[in-house]
């Protein structure tokens, strides 16, 4: 492996805004700064409307971006021409928060896998085929499979197909977008381990976007918190867990239950007061202010600075 803390993707001050109707601006990101290294899985976890699903489509080029820069591998690929566009996707693949939807209903599922193949160059004919097989053994399905239609599986057997697609083309970085919201919580421990164990067979990077911190917590190296477009905090999996910084994170961490009831009973839990607000009109100052319980005089006046308090530990916080 190369230099395994070298980042493979760097975000620079990274901005999606939407322009609506009436000349609002809906900035849905805002500036964020982070990278993703080699080798690891970044959490990206925030609640419903925070931006980061919008985050990963842009990184992905599904939406150009606003402004700043979106390194990947040494280069900036916020600017791609139409031909450097599909060398950049042979790459970084998604894989998508609704295995339904994003599955072509007409095409049999060795067709969606072997699109990829096709449109690269990589294979064709029986050594098509042959590929496809080998990819749904991969993800836990058999090579019978191929011949039949995404309506004839499961919410998680849809899903291991969206990941064997990501994979046909051999990426090195995968951007995995709610990729569990949407299944039974039973199947869910299932596609996160089928997650890890491809990741190390694979080497893959991932960027692993979710709400659910719980799940987050389970698979990520590090992990970023996001709230109405902005980072909040940036930390490494376990010091985040224990010692979360921001008020959000601290309350977002309260609410996941723990396993031992004694302290699950003795654990005071954080609730927010307020509905986030909206992304077309922000607070002035620190976005979380309006439901902070610690919110000072300087938070409606000042953004506060996003910084390394401890090593590798940064945060977005006047209280720092």
């Amino acid at each position: 492996m190369s230099n395994a803390n070298a980042p493979i993707l760097e975000l620079t001050d990274l901005r999606k805004h939407f322009h609506l109707s009436g000349g609002r601006v809906l900035k849905a990101v805002d500036g964020l700064n982070f990278n993703v290294r080699r080798g690891e899985t970044f959490g990206l976890v925030g609640e419903s409307g925070c931006g980061k699903s919008t985050a990963g489509r842009t990184i992905m080029q599904l939406y150009e971006p606003t402004s700043g820069s979106i390194k990947f591998d040494g280069r900036d690929v916020s600017k791609l021409t139409k031909s450097e566009r599909i060398k950049f996707t042979k790459e970084m693949q998604m894989v998508f928060q609704d295995p339904y939807a994003s599955l072509n209903p007409r095409m049999t599922v060795g067709k969606i896998i072997g699109e990829g193949l096709e449109i690269h160059g990589l294979a064709s004919g029986r050594k098509r085929t042959e590929r496809v097989a080998e990819l749904l053994d991969a993800v836990g399905l058999n090579e019978e499979h191929a011949n039949r239609f995404p309506h004839e599986f499961s919410g998680g057997q849809r899903q291991r197909i969206g990941i064997a697609r990501a994979l046909a083309i051999e990426p090195k970085f995968i951007v995995a977008d709610e990729p569990i919201s949407a299944l039974d919580v039973s199947v869910q421990a299932q596609v996160v381990n089928l997650f890890k164990k491809l990741q190390r067979e694979r080497d893959l990077t991932y960027l692993f976007i979710a709400h659910d911190l719980a799940m987050v917590k389970h698979i990520s190296d590090r992990i970023g918190v996001m709230y109405l477009g902005k980072l909040v905090e940036v930390a490494d999996s376990d010091e985040l867990n224990e010692n979360p910084l921001h008020p959000y994170t601290q309350s977002l961490l309260s609410a996941i239950p723990l396993p031992d009831p004694e302290q699950q009973k003795s654990r005071e839990r954080i609730i927010l007061k307020g509905e986030i607000p909206s992304p077309l009109n922000p607070p002035s100052g620190c976005p979380f202010r309006t439901r902070c319980p610690h919110a000072m005089d300087i938070c409606a006046k000042t953004m506060p600075e996003f910084k390394e308090i401890k090593p590798e530990h940064y945060v977005a916080c006047h209280l720092y």
